[in-house]
């Protein structure tokens, strides 16, 4: 494809209302760029010296050709796709009609938490020189996120401390399958830190390497498409522990986003954890019934969406579970599992469109309701 640049433009007076906001779309570094900042002693100790084969555990369509990715998301200079901030852009906000965006820049975590913190601080350092700069986000729509080793809390803290007042940060970053769960107290500095700058914590699944893959309670599963459906086991897991264990109790102002775990297991969650707490209300030490904390403290993203071959049943999910208050669009940019605004928004209910599609995400992560004018952008309302 002929790929139009953008760089050093600058932003036209006019300005229009942001109608939709993609919570997920991945940034990718360039080749032997991100190593650079890594700090020492890990960069040469660790990183450096770890070459080990492609491991294999997503069998997508094509994935030996395009690594799971759209075909036409890998820019002409060989890089991999989601490398360039000038190709992610057309192809998002320009031909799909997004109008804010925010990054999520994926990281395996390593069997050792001090690695993994190394990690999260060049990715931080590398998203904010190379994705959120003048240069490569002269039009105000990328949003990034602090991603915060929730493995290795004292780090988490200072990179919170460190870009919470970045102005184009929306959220912070972690991930679901380190153990103990999100309500031990180990945790808590994490969500203070969270709360004291009225930042969301988002959190991507993850798959991790050999032996930190998330082992569902009966052992590894046997193929890619069990690890799919187990990984909203680990959601529902870490939704309960911070409802039971008092987390929002503890931090009232507390958001948390999941996404790409799907959302449609939440309505059966609710029933169950509303009805124990109807019998067992007198041994909880909570405040409210379990479903009312989902509704007013986690949000899930649009993709995957679970379609139902009658869409009437899928309707019937997304009013029962009040989706017009808990779920956000999302992308997954640019994976092959894209979905389009303009696609997505016709399955959804017309009376939730506009808080799915940029509602939602304007009030979780305190954005602008109105971005400057682009020429040529898709309006997908």
């Amino acid at each position: 494809m002929t790929l139009t640049r953008t760089r050093e433009q600058s932003l036209a007076a006019e300005r229009v209302a942001v109608r939709v906001v993609d919570s997920d779309v991945h940034p990718v570094s360039r080749q032997g760029l991100l190593t650079q900042y890594i700090p020492e002693p890990w960069r040469s100790k660790f990183f450096a010296t770890r070459h080990v084969g492609e491991r294999i555990y997503y069998d997508a369509p094509d994935y030996a050709h395009c690594y799971a990715m759209r075909a036409d998301t890998f820019p002409p200079d060989g890089e991999f796709a989601g490398s360039d901030p000038d190709m992610a852009f057309r192809q998002v906000m320009i031909e799909a009609g997004v109008d804010i965006a925010i990054l999520e820049p994926l990281y395996g975590f390593t069997r050792l938490p001090e690695a993994t913190a190394a990690l999260a601080i060049a990715i931080n350092d590398w998203q904010a020189d190379h994705w959120l700069d003048s240069r490569n986000n002269w039009h105000e729509r990328w949003r990034g996120s602090i991603s915060a080793p929730i493995e290795h809390p004292e780090t988490a803290v200072r990179e919170i401390e460190r870009w919470a007042g970045h102005p184009y940060i929306a959220q912070i970053l972690i991930a679901a399958e380190p153990r103990p769960s999100w309500g031990d107290p180990r945790y808590d500095p994490i969500w203070a830190a969270a709360t004291k700058h009225d930042i969301p914590v988002s959190c991507h699944l993850g798959r991790g390497d050999f032996d930190t893959l998330p082992i569902p309670p009966v052992g590894l599963p046997s193929y890619n498409h069990d690890f799919m459906v187990t990984y909203s086991l680990t959601a529902a897991n870490q939704v309960m522990s911070l409802i039971f264990d008092a987390v929002f109790d503890r931090f009232p102002t507390l958001r948390i986003v999941l996404v790409e775990h799907a959302f449609s297991w939440i309505l059966p969650l609710m029933w169950r954890m509303d009805a124990i707490y109807e019998a067992r209300k007198s041994w909880l030490d909570i405040k409210r019934k379990p479903s009312d904390y989902v509704k007013d403290h986690i949000k899930f993203t649009t993709q995957p969406l679970d379609y139902p071959e009658d869409k009437t049943e899928l309707t019937r999910a997304l009013e029962w579970m009040e989706a017009d208050r808990i779920l956000l669009y999302s992308s997954d940019y640019p994976h092959w599992t894209f979905d389009d605004p303009r696609w997505l928004v016709k399955h959804l209910p017309e009376a939730f469109r506009e808080a799915i599609m940029f509602r939602n995400g304007i009030e979780t992560h305190k954005l602008p309701e109105t971005v400057a004018a682009l020429d040529g952008q898709v309006r997908v309302f």
